[in-house]
């Protein structure tokens, strides 16, 4: 990871001498995003576990596991039908995580939209988890950073990325993306330094948000107009 880091960084430093913030964003907005969804991806795979494990193992476990394994072999229809059935016929736990592995596969074929309405039926759903709710309306907020405005990213989100909250900084690096993406170099740089300067940052956020507070200092004030 530092080494990828490093490559970054330097290539960055060259795109600097001859284009502005947007040839930035376009050429690197697949490391940046994939980097953010990992994290929650990750941390939703941690909450789905510990919500799973607290309600127990059930006969619904194995066609969950099933459908898990028929999505690594690229058998995506199979898997969103394994799924779907799931959703419908499951208990526990297992129907809202079908939920939000289908809303996944739908964004790893290539459909934005209805990966963010599959997204904002969960978070929207009060019998769901509030922190499963939560994870829901990050992935529809970094599929917003392509898909959408800073306001759309701003009304999932935002509330989320003050206090205390869990995932504020993951709200703030979808925020911060967003508005760099949109040219707002200001908002950028408040979101990034409030992840930089939160103790309880994890060490690769925060070097994901010190980069791009690199990048927003070297690329000079004509980057606000870009």
């Amino acid at each position: 990871m530092a080494q990828d880091n490093d490559s970054f960084i330097r290539e960055v430093n060259e795109e600097l001498r001859s284009e502005q913030i947007s040839r930035i964003w376009r050429s690197y907005r697949g490391f940046i995003i994939g980097g953010a969804v990992l994290i929650v991806l990750g941390t939703a795979g941690y909450r789905g576990y510990e919500y799973w494990h607290n309600h127990n193992a059930s006969q619904y476990g194995d066609q969950f596991l099933a459908a898990l394994n028929l999505a690594k072999e690229n058998k995506t229809d199979e898997a969103m039908a394994a799924l779907q059935k799931l959703e419908q016929d499951g208990s526990g736990a297992y129907p809202v995580l079908a939920r939000m592995r289908a809303a996944t596969l739908l964004t790893q074929k290539g459909d934005a939209t209805g990966a963010i309405k599959a997204f904002r039926e969960v978070a929207a759903d009060n019998s769901v988890p509030s922190v499963l709710r939560d994870i829901a309306k990050m992935r529809v907020a970094y599929l917003l950073v392509d898909n959408g405005t800073y306001a759309d990213v701003s009304a999932e989100v935002e509330p989320m990325a003050t206090g205390n909250h869990t995932l504020r900084n993951s709200a703030r690096e979808a925020l911060g993306l967003s508005a760099m993406k949109a040219g707002d170099t200001a908002k950028a740089r408040q979101w990034f330094e409030d992840i930089v300067n939160d103790a309880e940052t994890p060490r690769n956020v925060a070097n994901r948000a010190q980069i791009m507070l690199d990048t927003l200092a070297s690329s000079g004030p004509q980057a606000a107009k870009s």
